[in-house]
């Protein structure tokens, strides 16, 4: 899991350390101690992945939700409107990626 990380992060080289800075900074899940910057590295794992098929904000914020209740369970995840700020910020730096910034 830790080479496929790694793979991945090497594809989308500052997409995956903003996805997950940006995780951490708003902490949906409440994990966030300060100093395990990378407390969210493995679900950003999935994420990226499945931005691919995205066409919209909403459907990041989907996929996002999706991924931490697989990740976690449906009772920590929470409702899905806890990560429509993320998923704002994550759709813009996936817009950027893409168009290559």
């Amino acid at each position: 899991m830790n080479a496929e990380r790694e793979q991945l992060k090497i594809s989308y080289a500052r997409l995956f350390d903003t996805t997950a800075e940006i995780l951490f900074r708003h902490d949906p899940l409440g994990i966030n101690f300060k100093y395990n910057t990378d407390e969210y590295h493995p679900e950003v794992g999935t994420i990226l992945p499945r931005l691919e098929s995205a066409t919209s904000e909403k459907e990041v914020l989907q996929i996002i939700h999706e991924e931490l209740i697989e990740w976690f369970d449906e009772n920590m995840a929470g409702p899905k409107e806890k990560y429509a700020d993320s998923a704002t910020e994550i759709w813009s730096a996936w817009q950027k990626f893409k168009a290559g910034d």
